[in-house]
């Protein structure tokens, strides 16, 4: 069963991300670098609630 969910930038704390991730398969927290557009580079991203 997937799950949607909210991904937030660790330096900056801006939440811009939705993905969806399977919860058997992945039960810790999804880590992906993805590009901020504040710091105008490709940062960690990691799930929130």
């Amino acid at each position: 069963m997937r799950q949607t969910i909210i991904l937030e930038c660790k330096e900056t704390k801006e939440r811009l991300y939705l993905t969806s991730k399977n919860k058997r398969n992945t039960p810790e927290k999804l880590m992906l670098k993805k590009y901020s557009p504040k710091l105008r580079k490709r940062v960690v991203f990691q799930e929130v609630k």
